[in-house]
């Protein structure tokens, strides 16, 4: 499994970043078309999580780089650089701000001490999204944009945005011993849960709503991103306080993502994008989505061990769907979209080697400190 994930993360980084080679100090960290600049953030995180499992030190100097380089961390050290403002939105935020919160969680290097500890950044990424909570409409949320001029989302309160702002909050809340965290965290769980971007029986997270129809109505897509978000921050808070209310959630919150897995009945438990894969619709953002659900399944089984066996079960099967599935490309080792299908599909890219690697890469769980 070591051998599979060296891999995988060598193909993801060597076949789709070229930012430190590029000559543009606007390129380093960043990603090109078809991918945002949020998606670069994820990879870091998906990179730290790779050493985190394996020790394995070859591209430790690119994320550090990658995360602490002024056109992507800003002038505030929050990640909000005037140099992507035309893509950055909430969600964009917690990608980067989680990527710092592992690097503080797990004793990441950080060899530049003229810049705030991983932890003070994640810090000041709580706070640049606290100044953005909006109890002027619906009784509060964060919008999905920040910006006047990138309309698309200012008017809507969506599940990633204030997922990822709770799960900011649980994880700062367990770094510090901050009450300030905790209260933050419950009341957006709370505001989620009444606005109904958790659905009350199911369990299911929905897409967001919209303050023009006064958050009446739901959009109820589902994205397997949003499960994980919201699922770690519960199970992290339910570590945390040791609350069985927090416990209870966590729990349930793994049986929402169910639907997420074994699209028929010949692909029991394996992990699939069921907003888009059975119709061959999903665009690069999209294919990122489930590893962030495996990432969060993973940690999940960390914070709550009694988690850990039905984890487990659906991570063993799609890991194995996974790994049937990186066989394409030239060098016989990219990744494709739908692993159901028993082999390699023929769509590779930067998204299905993320979430090959962060669903692989896991198992090594218990070698991590």
């Amino acid at each position: 499994m070591r051998n599979v994930a060296a891999t995988l993360a060598h193909d993801a980084l060597a076949g789709y970043y070229k930012g430190n080679v590029s000559g543009d100090p606007l390129q380093v960290g960043d990603l090109q078309d078809p991918y945002y600049w949020w998606v670069a953030g994820a990879l870091w995180g998906t990179l730290l999580g790779y050493y985190h499992y394996t020790k394995d030190p070859p591209y430790n100097d690119v994320v550090i780089e990658a995360l602490l380089s002024p056109p992507n961390i800003g002038p505030n050290f929050d990640y909000v650089p005037p140099e992507h403002a035309g893509e950055e939105g909430n969600d964009d935020l917690f990608f980067w701000g989680t990527a710092a919160m592992a690097a503080a969680e797990r004793n990441f290097p950080q060899p530049d001490e003229s810049i705030p500890s991983w932890l003070e950044i994640t810090e000041n990424v709580f706070n640049s999204l606290l100044s953005r909570w909006d109890e002027s409409k619906c009784g509060g949320g964060l919008l999905w944009q920040i910006y006047a001029d990138n309309p698309n989302g200012l008017t809507y309160k969506n599940s990633i945005s204030n997922g990822g702002f709770f799960q900011l909050a649980t994880r700062l809340a367990r770094a510090t011993g901050n009450e300030t965290y905790s209260d933050w965290a419950t009341k957006v769980w709370d505001w989620s849960w009444d606005i109904g971007l958790v659905d009350h029986e199911k369990y299911a997270i929905y897409d967001g709503t919209d303050i023009t129809k006064d958050c009446g109505e739901v959009n109820h897509q589902s994205f397997t991103y949003t499960s994980g978000v919201y699922m770690y921050g519960a199970a992290v808070m339910a570590n945390y306080t040791g609350d069985e209310v927090w416990v209870d959630r966590a729990a349930r919150l793994l049986d929402g993502a169910d639907w997420f897995f074994s699209p028929f009945e010949n692909a029991t438990d394996v992990m699939y994008e069921a907003a888009c894969e059975t119709v061959n619709s999903c665009n690069a953002d999209m294919s990122t989505h489930k590893s962030y659900l495996a990432r969060a399944m993973w940690s999940t089984a960390q914070m709550q061990p009694a988690l850990r066996p039905k984890i487990e079960e659906r991570l063993a099967a799609s890991a194995l769907a996974a790994a049937s599935s990186c066989t394409g490309g030239d060098n016989g080792n990219a990744c494709g979209m739908r692993w159901y299908l028993g082999g390699f599909d023929g769509q590779p890219g930067l998204g299905q080697q993320m979430t090959a690697l962060e669903t692989i890469q896991g198992w090594l769980i218990d070698q991590a400190e």
